[in-house]
């Protein structure tokens, strides 16, 4: 089933592409997180992207992340079967080879650094150089 409701399918487009209604400054829509905490394993990709249904769990979400023998194993070449990507955020870059829920990639590939004092405190303190 695909769900269609115009009013909020197009404000989600329109905040994903930066010029949605948000009172936060330099705000940016990461889509490798989106895509890891809403389709951990990439099922809802590969359904519809057909081109990457050979790339297994989360690595379908950065393709272009991987190394060019894991591509040619999963049938894709970057630039032929499958764009590259037009840009690459810097914000994506701690997001990419992590698996669902911002665990590290189970292929042993380290994501990034955990901040052991990043619960709700570290968010709503006045100490900000944290």
């Amino acid at each position: 089933k695909v769900d269609y409701d115009v009013c909020s399918n197009y404000g989600n487009w329109l905040y994903s592409a930066g010029i949605g209604n948000d009172p936060r400054g330099n705000r940016k829509f990461n889509m490798i997180k989106q895509g890891l905490d809403y389709d951990g394993n990439g099922d809802y990709v590969r359904l519809w992207v057909p081109e990457l249904q050979g790339i297994k769990g989360a690595d379908i979400h950065t393709p272009w992340a991987l190394s060019s023998a894991a591509l040619s194993q999963a049938g894709v070449t970057l630039g032929e079967t499958y764009p590259q990507p037009v840009v690459t955020a810097p914000e994506w870059s701690r997001h990419i080879h992590q698996g669902p829920g911002g665990s590290p990639h189970p292929r042993g590939r380290r994501g990034p650094a955990q901040h052991k004092d990043r619960g709700i405190h570290f968010y709503f303190s006045r100490k900000k150089d944290a």
